[in-house]
């Protein structure tokens, strides 16, 4: 991997432990050749692996010894690449203490500088436009460095020694503020918090694109930023001064404060603290709130004269990609912000901030995006080089190269145009930064998806569908090096069945290549179709028609207000006569349906909403359960039943707090599936459950679940690298077209 500082490293080790000798880069890793004392060249093999940069992922060490040379001093010698090998390079990275500490401190060259950076940290990813990482072949070749800069990138006992983005106030970037550049960036920076803190709306360019700021604490600030993004009640990120902030407004423990303040720095989501004085409109509806610290010198000093709280939400509109090109925010962006905060370092490749949080004490991510791509993900086999085209909601694609899977960043949702040309550009650009012309093209089984359409327009050797739930089920055993077929656990809104109907309460029998379709939830119609989606209260009534019959229709509308006895009869109408009302197993639904009938959520505005907000409303872990019922169907399968709970919802919904019965809801699909998990263990003799998809992204449930199966003494797997949600479907589709070409 290029671009860590290893070489330089090895160089002042190297010399500390007073060996000769030499170090370059290969297309295969790193190659030493040090010359010693036999104690000094153990104590720096030691070194080599225990004090390595952060950056720098040591997955193999080999040595061997050999006669001396007789060589003195010790050099860096220039890399060499060997046929059919490219080195890799680091994501963007979070601004180091050293640098932070030059920014900081007055009497250094580089005080109050907003591109500060080294070889440990700054951008990356997001700056490269090919293969050698060489400041010629990134979006810095324009910024010729002074002789300071120079010298730096020339010393190897220098920790900015050929850090490619290296520049100072003399010789590097610029701000400008509406246009305008004023002679120290430290005015532009104050003018612009000035702005902020009267309320008014930024644009500001980051590390990977735009972000769209303002006080986390004006409401009217906040309401006016929904307004204009499109985005009515999904929760905005925030970004905090510092760490004393973030507990300030949150609870944050020692795993989710290491998160913060990780090389990735991602959005973490963390308990809200109550009463504070962060507006109900950031995250209306959520217990938690995705705060994320400043990550650039930029954001440090912009911060440190702004509200110790700003919204920063990706700049763009809602489900649009992000803006990243200067002429293009200015265009794009014009109508969201009330001013704009540019600089002229160009970004060749957009790249949106990641989201994670911390489960049972270890990182999970949610969004992988910024501070993890492009970083490779071991698949522990070799397999030839596929593309997987991922799905059409928080979509990635998937790039494999010998035992590598390269997972690009989140694109979005290709059902918008923008996205999709995005997609197509980011595509080509991995393709050629990877070296990677695949052969296969792996792809969901859906026909109308975005990116099946973009998958069949393409030239490949093979062109291989892999249905939806098991590539959920494959990305996390590849995650986890799993290839013995497991139970999986797969719940989420929407999935193309192999039947033509809608799943997504499915309880597989898999392994990386093949599945069988071995318990789920039982049909219902989705009236409308995607209207259905939008409106909770129409898949609450399809439930409510199945679960009491006709008199379902009487009993909606008196529990949910929201639905009209017109609009009631319309549904009731539409199911009778079959019109547009596609059969799903959809665990989500289900969430939907139990949300809109509690009064929590009746109108989503956006994906899984009516879900979190019924998660957000429970009382924490329940003891009872609803009734529900398990049945053989015609081929075998278990059909899960929850007309019973369904019924007992109805009717305690008068006599009950929506908090408890959410708990219970909760309690009752854990319980699902540890005794479904139980039964297919008894019957395949398997004791290794996979959980993935959308549903698990609720935490109250995973917990639930994990518990009961562990207690039922499962081994049980989840994801933490890699999405749960459609954001890690590509890993999984190129894992399983991989097995299936070799068969």
């Amino acid at each position: 991997m290029q671009g860590v500082g290893f070489r330089p490293f090895v160089y002042q080790l190297a010399r500390k432990c007073n060996l000769a000798g030499w170090v370059r880069n290969t297309g295969d890793g790193v190659l030493i050749e040090a010359e010693g004392n036999e104690d000094r060249l153990q104590q720096f093999l030691e070194s080599v692996q225990d004090e390595a940069p952060s950056l720098a992922a040591i997955t193999d060490v080999r040595a061997e010894t050999i006669s001396p040379f007789g060589s003195e001093g010790f050099h860096i010698q220039a890399s060499i690449s060997n046929a059919g090998t490219r080195p890799t390079v680091p994501p963007d990275v979070n601004t180091c203490s050293e640098c932070l500490a030059d920014v900081l401190a007055p009497d250094n060259r580089r005080y109050m500088y907003p591109f500060t950076n080294c070889t440990n940290c700054g951008p990356r990813f997001t700056i490269i436009q090919c293969i050698p990482y060489d400041r010629p072949n990134t979006t810095m070749r324009d910024f010729r460095m002074c002789p300071d800069c120079r010298a730096e990138y020339e010393d190897p006992s220098d920790r900015r020694f050929h850090a490619q983005p290296n520049a100072c106030r003399v010789c590097g970037p610029r701000l400008s503020l509406d246009g305008r550049i004023d002679a120290r960036d430290q005015e532009t920076l104050h003018k612009a918090a000035e702005l902020l803190s009267e309320g008014k709306i930024l644009a500001i360019k980051g590390l990977g694109g735009f972000h769209l700021a303002c006080d986390a604490r004006n409401t009217q600030s906040v309401r006016t930023l929904r307004e204009r993004k499109g985005r009515a009640g999904k929760p905005f990120a925030v970004m905090c001064a510092d760490l004393v902030e973030a507990r300030r407004i949150c609870f944050v423990d020692e795993a989710s404060e290491s998160l913060l303040t990780s090389p990735e720095a991602p959005v973490v989501l963390m308990p809200a603290k109550p009463d504070t004085d962060v507006s109900p409109l950031v995250a209306p509806g959520n217990r938690c709130l995705g705060v994320m610290l400043p990550y650039t010198p930029l954001h440090h000093l912009l911060l440190a004269e702004t509200p110790k709280t700003l919204v920063m939400t990706s700049g763009n509109f809602s489900e649009e990609p992000i803006a990243y090109r200067n002429e293009e925010a200015l265009d794009r962006l014009g109508h969201f912000g009330d001013h704009i905060l540019l600089h002229d370092r160009p970004i060749h490749m957009a790249c949106d901030d990641s989201v994670a949080r911390v489960f049972e004490g270890q990182p999970m991510v949610v969004r992988r995006a910024r501070g993890y791509v492009p970083r490779p993900i071991p698949l522990g086999m070799n397999v030839p080089e596929i593309l997987a085209c991922g799905g059409d909601l928080k979509n990635t694609f998937c790039l494999t190269k010998g035992n590598l899977a390269m997972l690009s960043q989140h694109m979005g949702d290709l059902e918008n145009a923008a996205t999709l040309r995005h997609y197509v550009h980011v595509l080509r650009h991995l393709q050629d930064f990877f070296d990677a012309r695949p052969k296969i093209i792996a792809h969901d089984m859906h026909p109308d998806y975005f990116s099946t359409k973009q998958a069949l327009s393409m030239d490949a050797q093979a062109k291989i569908p892999v249905q939806h739930h098991h590539a959920h089920i494959v990305s996390c055993m590849v995650e986890h090096q799993l290839s013995a077929p497991v139970i999986g656990v797969a719940f989420d809104g929407t999935g193309c069945g192999t039947d033509g109907c809608i799943w997504g309460g499915e309880f597989l029998i898999a392994d990386l290549a093949s599945f069988r379709r071995a318990a789920h939830l039982s049909y219902l119609p989705m009236p409308g179709g995607e209207m259905a989606i939008r409106k909770p209260g129409r898949m609450a009534l399809s439930y409510l028609l199945q679960a009491l019959g006709p008199r379902g229709e009487d009993v909606g509308v008196e529990l949910m207000p929201s639905l009209s006895s017109a609009e009631a009869y319309a549904v009731r109408t539409q199911i009778d006569r079959g019109l547009n009302t596609p059969l799903t197993s959809s665990m989500g639904r289900l969430f939907d349906a139990v949300s809109a009938l509690l009064g929590i959520c009746t109108e989503s505005t956006y994906e899984g909403q009516a879900a979190m907000e019924l998660e957000a409303a429970a009382f924490g872990p329940a003891d009872e359960v609803f009734d529900y019922t398990l049945s053989k169907a015609d081929d075998s399968s278990i059909e899960i039943s929850v007309q019973p709970m369904i019924a007992a919802i109805a009717e305690l919904k008068s006599r009950a707090t929506k908090e408890w019965i959410s708990g219970v809801f909760h309690a009752t699909v854990a319980d699902i599936v540890t005794e479904v998990c139980a039964l297919l263990r008894q019957e395949h003799g398997l004791n290794q459950v996979v959980l993935s998809g959308g549903v698990f992204q609720n935490i109250l449930l995973l917990q639930l679940v994990l518990k009961r199966l562990r207690d039922q003494g499962f081994e049980a797997f989840h994801h933490c690298q890699v999405p749960c949600n459609d954001g890690g479907l590509s890993l999984g589709q190129a894992v399983v077209a991989a097995r299936r070409s070799a068969i």
